[in-house]
């Protein structure tokens, strides 16, 4: 996939946020600290956690994931973590640039599926998504879908009891905390990938998941721009 600098970027040459010189390739980054990023990879095929081989780790052989693959394009590190930070504080272009880079490094592996999978965006509590204004994973989505020709389609799972924030939560009582809080649409067949800003235990993706599988959903992949590690 070729990708080409927007046209208002040929008129108004972007800086990057991260340094404030001069952008690069469409991009609302400099080529310095876009090499600065911290890739994730080689990481586990299960649950992207860095490894030195891309194999499935040990956690994944004991208790395998429900989605087929996952994929983490960063690992939640600087200057990655201020960036999501910021963008779930509203800066939109923060995020924008991550998902820009994670469908390149997506592209250049070669790692984009073919037609007939869905995007779909992992969903805010509805309280949530009012105090922000936006659902940054749905962000996210409609970047990956028009960079890669996929369709996002936000509506077949929602979020249909909030919880307490999961911060300071183990990864088992995150799973207990996220019980039952996701309801799907009828999805019989249907190939989905999950996407969501930051993977860190997996309860969210285990219980969405869940939740889809349970609606007929086929096959399901998972694709966040961080990995917490």
């Amino acid at each position: 996939m070729v990708y080409k600098p927007r046209f208002i970027d040929r008129l108004f040459p972007a800086n990057c946020l991260l340094c404030g010189a001069a952008a690069s390739d469409g991009l609302d980054a400099c080529e310095g600290c876009i090499s600065d990023l911290p890739l994730n990879s080689p990481a586990c095929p299960g649950c992207a956690m860095p490894v030195t081989a891309g194999a499935l780790c040990g956690h994944c052989l004991q208790d395998p994931p429900l989605v087929s693959s996952t994929f983490c394009a960063f690992r939640y590190a600087y200057p990655v973590r201020e960036l999501l930070l910021r963008f779930k504080n509203g800066d939109l272009a923060a995020g924008r640039m991550l998902s820009e880079l994670m469908a390149r490094q997506m592209d250049a592996k070669a790692d984009v599926p073919p037609a007939g999978w869905t995007l779909v965006p992992v969903p805010l509590a509805s309280r949530r998504t009012g105090e922000r204004g936006f659902n940054q994973a749905e962000r996210i989505a409609r970047v990956l879908g028009g960079r890669l020709g996929l369709p996002v389609e936000p509506r077949v799972v929602r979020r249909v009891r909030s919880s307490p924030d999961q911060k300071s939560l183990s990864a088992a009582e995150r799973r207990r905390n996220l019980a039952q809080a996701f309801t799907a649409r009828p999805c019989p067949g249907r190939r989905l990938i999950l996407v969501d800003d930051i993977l860190t235990t997996g309860a969210t993706t285990r219980a969405l998941a869940q939740s889809l599988l349970d609606a007929g959903a086929a096959e399901l992949r998972l694709w966040c721009v961080a990995r917490a590690v």
